[in-house]
């Protein structure tokens, strides 16, 4: 057993290089894990300079001076976020209070819709079964009053919380596109100097992981913008918070997109009841995945790297679990991280002696 042991650590762990990398990999996660809460500010800093840093290197690359083209690229952002918090969400909050408002009437009307399957499929629904999912659904429905209430409660800390995400971020964003280099050689000199697999498995990460963020951020925005006039051209309640909910879902593969069609299809068969708008709009509902799917997934996502499904639905469990959605945004890169580096990693061949 000793010698298994010894062998495997030998063939996998004699590179100085490789101890290093693990060393700083667990640090990190062990810095994130811990006060990854206090840092929040600046990891989110992080995430929005490096989905902006390829515009401005494109902008370096056209022979804008450096100062200019990170100015301009921070106006863009600065214009964008005055947008969101101005436009945006005060739209999405009166949807979300109007939506709370009108719940008890929509739960009234779902239990006359569900009481007459059992008349009209009595061999496929029975009463039993239509007066669990009603219980069900008002216990749901209890529990989502029970969080409203106690986020309303609790909004002024919440309130805080965003003022201060509003000017730490912004100014967190500046400095890292505008001393990146600055930075990054600080980072250097804490470095070894012999870090070649570092290197190759930073550089591997680095076009990988930007391919596919920046990907799913213009994924989410053309998917929420073309959600959000299809609905509103159909005339469907609530179509802001619906279209941000279709945008988000497309973070998590194969499970957000089936999740999201549920509050989609209630609230037009709230609205229409089984009418021809109802076919209409979830007709252009799946044309809208069927595009994301098959056309824009193919052409944003290119060169990302080839992971099999099952590792990507264990990704998103895993990380989801232990960060949250933050985690489930991140899952593919994260997996694509332990990809690289397990691609990367220096074996050494170590002959072991036959057991028999």
């Amino acid at each position: 057993m000793y010698k298994l042991f010894r062998d495997w650590t030998q063939r996998y762990f004699s590179d100085e290089e490789a101890v290093v990398l693990v060393l700083l990999l667990v640090l990190a996660f062990t810095v994130v894990l811990t006060v990854g809460g206090m840092l929040a500010p600046v990891l989110a800093a992080m995430v929005l300079s490096f989905l902006m840093h390829g515009l401005v290197a494109q902008l370096e690359r056209w022979r804008m001076p450096p100062a200019m083209a990170v100015g301009l690229v921070f106006t863009l952002f600065m214009g964008l976020l005055a947008v969101i918090v101005l436009v945006l969400v005060p739209l999405l909050w009166h949807q979300i209070i109007t939506l709370f408002n009108e719940l008890p009437g929509m739960l009234g009307k779902w239990q006359s819709l569900l009481l007459l399957l059992p008349e009209r499929y009595p061999q496929v629904v029975s009463d039993e079964q239509v007066l669990a999912a009603i219980e069900a659904a008002r216990g749901q429905i209890g529990k989502f009053g029970q969080w409203a209430l106690t986020l309303s409660l609790s909004s002024l800390p919440l309130l805080v919380n965003l003022m201060i995400y509003c000017v730490l971020v912004p100014i967190l964003v500046f400095f890292f596109l505008k001393d990146r280099e600055l930075i990054g050689r600080w980072i250097n000199g804490y470095l070894p100097r012999e870090r070649a697999l570092l290197t190759r498995v930073t550089h591997e990460m680095n076009r990988q992981i930007a391919n596919y963020i920046r990907g799913k951020v213009i994924e989410i925005v053309i998917c929420g913008v073309a959600t959000y006039i299809g609905f509103v051209t159909l005339g469907l309640n609530y179509a802001a918070l619906l279209a941000l909910l279709v945008g988000v879902s497309v973070v998590v593969p194969y499970v957000g997109a089936v999740v999201v069609t549920v509050p989609v299809a209630l609230i037009a068969l709230f609205q229409w009841g089984w009418g021809d708008q109802f076919i209409y709009l979830m007709v252009v509902y799946g044309i809208i995945q069927t595009l994301d799917g098959n056309v824009l997934v193919p052409l944003l996502f290119a060169e990302a790297v080839n992971l099999h499904p099952v590792a990507i639905i264990c990704a998103v469990l895993l990380f989801g679990g232990l960060w949250g959605f933050w985690g489930i945004f991140f899952a593919i890169p994260l997996a694509t991280l332990v990809k690289a580096v397990l691609e990367a990693w220096p074996r050494n061949q170590v002959t072991v002696a036959p057991l028999l």
